[in-house]
């Protein structure tokens, strides 16, 4: 059974939220409904990283990320230059030891949160999306090679390649939509609602941004 673990609640995101677990299925059928629009989308109005959860350390958000989910830690230099450090990229299932090789993967791009409801924000909480610490599925650490495979697909258009990935992802995906109130179209509805039924025994838990 796969938990898309969510932030604690005193997070800046999440501050005074509840948690919400559902099933994968029942947490696709609840999500918004909507026509996507890119009209307007820029990628640097999504500022972008930021100086993270810790402003005082040196490492923005990218750094931050990969101290986070790498699964033997990397040395840490003044200034945040990491060295080491050995990182699963679960999207392609592989071992990468070298952090350059990484990318961090908003689970739901950039583009597609502005199609689904971003463009409607301020400036400011596109800069929260955009550095969610918050919630660990927001950012991943990923093989560069996958992250730019995906681009800004939805689950309709890309899939992990490694197949094993597909109920964690799905899941994911519809948490990270669910935390920050963004619509799905119909055809990536249809897409969600399939993979969930292969996903009987996955669970969602997300914290609603503030």
């Amino acid at each position: 059974m796969l938990l898309l673990t969510s932030a604690p609640a005193a997070s800046a995101a999440g501050a005074g939220a509840e948690p919400h677990t559902l099933t994968l299925a029942a947490a696709v059928h609840v999500l918004p409904s909507a026509a996507e629009s890119r009209d307007g989308y820029e990628r640097t109005k999504f500022k972008h990283w930021n100086a993270g959860a810790n402003p005082t350390d040196g490492c923005n958000t990218r750094a931050e990320v990969l101290i986070a989910e790498a699964v033997d830690a990397p040395e840490v230099a003044t200034g945040c230059k990491l060295s080491g450090g050995r990182w699963w990229s679960y999207y392609d299932s592989k071992w990468v030891v070298s952090h350059s090789a990484l990318d961090i993967d908003h689970m739901v791009p950039l583009a597609e949160a502005w199609d689904s409801g971003a463009s409607q924000w301020t400036a400011q909480r596109r800069e929260a999306y955009a550095n969610d610490l918050g919630a660990d599925a927001s950012l991943v650490a990923v093989s560069a090679a996958s992250n730019r495979s995906k681009a800004d697909q939805d689950p309709a258009q890309w899939l992990p390649p490694a197949t094993e990935a597909r109920c964690r992802y799905t899941a994911e995906w519809v948490g990270t939509k669910l935390r920050w109130a963004l619509t799905v179209d119909p055809i990536e509805y249809e897409a969600l609602s399939q993979l969930a039924e292969g996903c009987l025994t996955t669970m969602v838990t997300y914290d609603p941004a503030a």
